[in-house]
């Protein structure tokens, strides 16, 4: 294969296993990502993922706040790239900038597209109860993940697959499937496939995505808290008070309770509750001021008086 002289964009831990196939079978220039943000109770000033892995290997590192400004388009046209991979990095590229590397840029996309455009195609996948997913390659344009296909592995999303198992599962099938793509790139064979067929945009994600609605169907919130694994979590109110769910199990049984209402609150029960069609059990949760905890473990040491409900 073709040592590519390509810089690299990323920023999150999904984008690391492909920065480091970049460095082992191409010459990576430098390496694009966002600012260090200010995390945990001192909000101190935390790399990213990407940042630290290219930092622990020699590489350069540039953290423009917008990456279009004129002064860092220079600075790219500088350096004379012949490729560019863009893997969830986090800023919109020009067309000035998409049009510098002679072989154009690839982008590594958590979905099978054109399903599932945009910023949460894992989360969306997981909370819309698919049955796959996949990675797909793709020369980048000016769109929102409009560009020309080029490589496409599919991955199977089970139906108590979480968020997390989704994440890990294509953050090492990426790395693979770019290679494949540098690969054919390299030797000529590479085919660009257009964007046809239907689409959907998988949108950010914020707080108010893991709000549980108990009128909804079990499936559907089973999906949303599995989606959510793990951030930024399912939730729920007891008497107030947030609770964030992170597993629950589909038990079949059909409920006539009012939405909402928790039909067991027992160790060895469980945490049944009752949603818009059937039982539900909650198997892992978060109480306020509590870490993570098997639900039964909770109850174990926290009663819930009955009657109680959940609320909306």
């Amino acid at each position: 294969m073709k040592k590519f002289r390509v810089i690299f964009m990323g920023t999150p831990e999904f984008a690391v296993p492909c920065l480091a196939a970049l460095y082992e079978h191409c010459e990576v220039l430098g390496v694009v990502t966002q600012p260090d943000k200010p995390r945990g109770r001192g909000q101190k000033l935390v790399p990213s993922p990407v940042k630290a892995w290219a930092a622990a290997h020699g590489l350069p590192v540039w953290q423009p706040k917008k990456i279009k400004e004129e002064e860092f388009t220079k600075f790219l046209e500088e350096q004379k790239p012949e490729l560019m991979v863009v893997v969830a990095f986090g800023q919109i590229l020009s067309q000035r900038i998409l049009d510098i590397p002679k072989y154009g840029c690839i982008n590594v996309h958590g979905s099978l597209l054109p399903r599932y455009r945009g910023a949460a195609p894992m989360q969306w996948c997981v909370i819309n109860g698919e049955k796959k997913t996949g990675i797909t390659t793709m020369f980048m344009d000016a769109g929102l993940d409009t560009g020309d296909m080029l490589l496409k592995e599919e991955f199977p999303i089970g139906p108590d697959t979480t968020l997390e198992e989704v994440h890990d599962g294509l953050m090492n099938l990426g790395a693979k499937v770019l290679l494949a793509t540098l690969e054919q790139l390299s030797d000529g064979t590479l085919q660009r496939i257009p964007q046809t067929g239907e689409s959907n945009y998988a949108p950010m994600l914020d707080k108010e995505t893991g709000h549980i609605h108990w009128q909804d169907p079990a499936q559907k919130i089973h999906d949303l808290v599995r989606g959510l694994d793990s951030w930024p979590g399912a939730y729920t109110f007891l008497a107030g008070k947030k609770y964030k769910i992170w597993r629950t199990r589909l038990t079949e049984e059909e409920s006539t309770s009012k939405p909402g209402t928790i039909l067991t609150a027992d160790k060895k029960q469980g945490l049944l509750v009752a949603a818009g069609d059937q039982v539900l059990e909650i198997t892992e949760l978060q109480a306020p001021g509590k870490k993570r905890m098997k639900a039964r473990d909770y109850l174990n040491g926290h009663a819930i008086n009955l009657p109680a409900a959940f609320e909306d």
